[in-house]
C-alpha cells in the first residue's frame, strides 16, 4: 500500500520535475512512510511513497521492466498475483523482483488494459508507456483505492490524495458548490466530481488513457444485477458462498508482513476474523474500538468472538472528547466534508494498529451492501409494504422493529411513523424510492446555506442529478438490487472506504483489505435471488447461514446494532469549544461565505447544549462544522468564484 503521484505534459521542464516529484511524495508520506522515489523523463513524472508489504528488499517503486520501455507508480495489491506469476513464467516471462508490482508489468506487456480483467485486487495506478508515449491510469472495481487528477496548463497532474496536488504551480483550492451540495443530500459527491472546483476522480472500475492532449477516461468493469424474475433459483448456495468468502480471505493474508483484523463485534467482521484464525491459527492479532456510551458500544461482543476464537484482542476507547480533539484531522485526511464524526474513532483504531507494529488490517466492510445488511434496505421493503395499504394503522409499526436501538423511535405513535418514513407517500416507480427518506432527512443543512450560496446553486437537485446517471438497464432490475446499487455505486466509495476506510487507515500508514469486496464475491452475491439476501425483515439471510458454525450463534442472531459513534453531542463537551468556536464564529463564515451566519449561531448554540439530537440536526450541525474545517483546511485565503463547475 502507498501513496502515487505524478505528471504527464510539456509545462514542467525536466529540470523542474524531480523536485516536484519529490514534494508530491512528501506530501504523501503518511499513505508511505518506508520508501520515497520517483522517475523523471521529458513529458512526465511519476512519484512513489512506499509502505512496504510484499517484496520488502526488492518492491521499489516506481518500477521499470527490463526494457525501461513501461514505468508504473502503484498503489495497492494484487491478491492473486502468486498464481498470475506462475502462469506468466509458464509462458517464458522471467521474474527480476518477488513482488506483485512487476505482474502488472508482464500482463500490460502482454494483453495491454485488457490485463485488468486478470486482476483480484484493490488498486491505483499509472503506467507509462514510452513506446507509445501515452500514461494509462487505472483504478479497482470497488473504488478501495483513491485516485485523482486536474488539468493546469494542459499538463495532466495526478495522485491518491488531493494534498499532493496543491504543490503544482497554478493549483488553487476551491470548494465546489455543486459538490458541497451533493454532500448535503447524498452524502458525498459524486464520482468524477470532486469537493475540490478544479480536481476530478477516476471513478472506481474506470480507467484513463493520456495521450498528447487526448484524455479517454471509460469503465472497464460495471455493478451488474440480473433482471428481476430472471435469477437462476431460490436455493441456499450456501457452501459456494462459504468457499468464496475463505478463498477471499486466504488470499488477501498474502503478504511478507504480519496481518491482523478489525473486530467489531458484529456478524461481518466476526466471520472474516474466524476465517482468518482459521487459515492462520495462532497468530491471528485483533484491533477493537470501544466508546464510552453504552449506545454506542459493542465491546461485550468484541471479548465474546476474540475469546471463541482464541486470538489475541487490542482495544482503543474513544470518548467525545477524543473525537472532538481528532475531528480537524479527519477532515483532513478526508479532503471533504462529511455528516458523521464516525471516521474519529477509526482513525483512533488505525493509530491503535500501527502503535502495535503492524501495517495490514482485515476488516468486514462492504458484507451490508453486497448481502443487504442496511437498515435502509429493510426500511424500503416496509415502506412498499406499507404503500400497497395505505390505510393500515398496523404495518408502520413496523417501522419499531428495524430501529430497536433508537428509544425515541419505540414511543411512536403508528401515524407519525407513517409520516416520519414517507410511507405511501413516494411513487413505488421511482427510482430513488429507497433512498428518498435518507436524501430529505439530510438536505435539512442546506437551510443554512448564505444567500449567495443559494444563488449559485439556483434550482441545482443533487438527487436528480443521481437519477440521470443510473444505468439504462437500472429499471429493470428488483427493488432491492436497485437499493444495493445506489449503496455500493456511490456511498460505498464516496463515503464508507474513503472518510471512514482508506484516508483514516492511511493516516498512520495502515493497509485495509476487505474479504467482501472481492469481486468474485461481489458478482456471485449480485447474482442471488433477493429473498436469499432479505428474507422478510432479516437481513444477510445466507450470509448467516455461511456463518453458523464459524461464529457463535448469539453473533449470528444478535439484532444488527450498526456502527455509530457520538456526533453532534461531542461538542458540547468543554474541550471541544476551541474546535467549534475557531470554525464558526462569524469572522471564519463570512470569509468562507458559504453559510448564514446567523442560523448557524443557533444551530451552535442547540448543538453545545446537547439539543441537537434529531438525525436532521445532526447531520446539519456535522456538515456545517467539516465545511468550515474544510475551507480552513484547504482554501481559506483564496480568491473565491460565483458560478458552479
Amino acid at each position: 500500500m502507498c501513496g502515487i503521484a505524478g505528471f504527464f505534459g510539456s509545462t514542467v521542464s525536466p529540470d523542474a520535475a524531480p523536485a516536484l516529484m519529490q514534494r508530491m511524495a512528501v506530501r504523501l508520506g503518511h499513505r508511505g512512510p518506508d520508501e520515497k522515489g520517483i522517475h523523471s523523463a521529458p513529458g512526465i513524472g511519476l512519484a512513489h511513497a512506499r509502505l512496504s508489504v510484499v517484496g520488502l528488499a526488492d518492491g521499489q517503486q516506481p518500477m521499470a521492466d527490463a526494457r525501461g520501455d513501461l514505468v508504473i507508480s502503484y498503489n495497492g495489491e494484487i491478491f492473486n498475483y502468486v498464481e498470475l506469476r506462475e502462469r506468466l513464467q509458464a509462458r517464458g516471462r522471467r521474474f527480476l523482483t518477488g513482488s506483485d508490482t512487476e505482474v502488472i508489468l508482464h500482463l500490460y506487456d502482454e494483453m495491454g488494459t485488457a490485463c485488468l480483467d486478470e486482476l483480484n485486487g484493490d488498486f491505483a495506478f499509472a503506467l507509462w508507456d514510452a513506446r507509445r508515449r501515452s500514461l494509462w491510469l487505472a483504478r479497482d472495481r470497488m473504488g478501495v483505492r483513491p485516485l485523482y487528477y486536474t488539468d493546469i496548463g494542459g499538463t495532466l497532474f495526478f495522485a491518491s490524495e488531493v494534498k499532493a496536488l496543491m504543490d503544482v504551480p497554478g493549483f488553487v483550492a476551491e470548494l465546489d458548490p455543486v459538490a458541497l451540495d451533493q454532500v448535503f443530500t447524498l452524502w458525498a459527491p459524486i464520482a468524477p466530481r470532486t469537493a475540490f472546483r478544479s480536481v476530478s476522480e477516476l471513478p472506481p472500475g474506470h480507467m484513463m488513457i493520456a495521450q498528447g492532449r487526448e484524455r479517454m477516461v471509460r469503465p472497464w468493469w460495471r455493478l451488474e444485477f440480473p433482471r428481476d424474475g430472471d435469477f437462476e433459483n431460490s436455493e441456499y448456495p450456501v457452501g459456494e458462498l462459504g468457499a468464496l468468502l475463505e478463498d477471499a480471505t486466504r488470499i488477501r493474508l498474502r503478504a511478507d508482513v504480519p496481518v491482523g483484523a478489525y473486530l467489531s463485534g458484529g456478524l461481518d467482521s466476526s466471520l472474516v476474523t474466524a476465517l482468518a484464525a482459521r487459515l492462520a491459527p495462532g497468530c491471528l492479532e485483533t484491533f477493537s474500538v470501544g466508546f464510552r456510551s453504552a449506545e454506542h458500544d459493542e465491546s461485550r461482543w468484541q471479548a465474546e468472538v476474540a475469546e471463541r476464537l482464541g486470538v489475541a484482542n487490542h482495544r482503543v476507547f474513544c470518548g467525545e472528547e477524543e473525537i472532538a480533539a481528532d475531528f480537524p484531522d479527519i477532515v483532513a485526511h478526508a479532503e471533504c466534508p462529511v455528516l458523521r464524526t464516525a471516521p474519529a474513532p477509526l482513525y483512533r483504531l488505525a493509530g491503535l494498529v500501527r502503535g502495535n507494529g503492524m501495517k495490514v488490517a482485515l476488516t468486514g466492510e462492504g458484507a451490508d451492501e453486497v448481502f443487504a445488511g442496511y437498515d435502509i434496505f429493510r426500511e424500503a421493503a416496509v415502506r412498499r409494504f406499507c404503500a400497497r395499504q395505505p390505510g393500515s394503522v398496523r404495518r408502520p409499526l413496523l417501522f419499531q422493529r428495524l430501529y430497536p436501538y433508537l428509544p425515541q423511535l419505540q414511543r411512536q405513535s403508528a401515524d407519525y411513523l407513517a409520516r416520519f418514513f414517507s410511507a405511501g407517500s413516494d411513487e413505488l416507480t421511482d427510482p430513488l424510492f429507497s433512498h428518498r427518506p435518507r436524501f430529505r432527512s439530510t438536505t435539512a443543512a442546506k437551510l443554512f446555506y448564505s444567500p449567495a450560496l443559494k444563488d449559485t446553486l439556483g434550482t441545482y437537485d443533487a438527487a436528480a442529478d443521481l437519477a440521470a446517471q443510473l444505468p439504462a438497464e437500472f429499471g429493470r432490475w428488483h427493488p432491492l438490487n436497485q437499493a444495493q446499487y445506489l449503496e455500493t455505486r456511490f456511498l460505498l466509495p464516496g463515503y464508507i472506504l474513503s472518510s471512514q476506510g482508506d484516508r483514516v487507515m492511511m493516516a498512520h500508514g495502515v493497509e485495509g483489505r476487505f474479504p467482501f469486496l472481492d469481486h468474485r464475491v461481489v458478482t456471485f452475491a449480485a447474482g442471488l435471488h433477493p429473498g436469499l439476501k432479505l428474507r422478510g425483515l432479516k437481513e444477510k439471510f445466507i450470509l448467516k447461514e455461511a456463518a453458523r458454525g464459524l461464529v457463535p450463534d448469539a453473533v449470528v442472531d444478535r439484532p444488527k446494532q450498526p456502527y455509530r459513534a457520538p456526533d453532534s453531542q461531542t461538542f458540547s463537551v468543554p474541550a471541544a469549544r476551541p474546535v467549534v468556536d475557531g470554525a464558526l464564529s462569524d469572522s471564519a463564515l463570512v470569509e468562507a461565505g458559504l453559510f448564514n451566519c446567523k442560523m448557524v449561531e443557533m444551530l451552535k448554540r442547540k448543538a453545545l447544549n446537547g439539543r441537537a439530537t434529531s438525525f436532521k440536526d445532526n447531520t446539519a450541525f456535522m456538515g456545517v462544522l467539516s465545511t468550515q474545517l474544510w475551507h480552513r483546511t484547504f482554501a481559506a485565503g483564496q480568491p473565491r468564484r460565483t458560478k458552479t463547475g
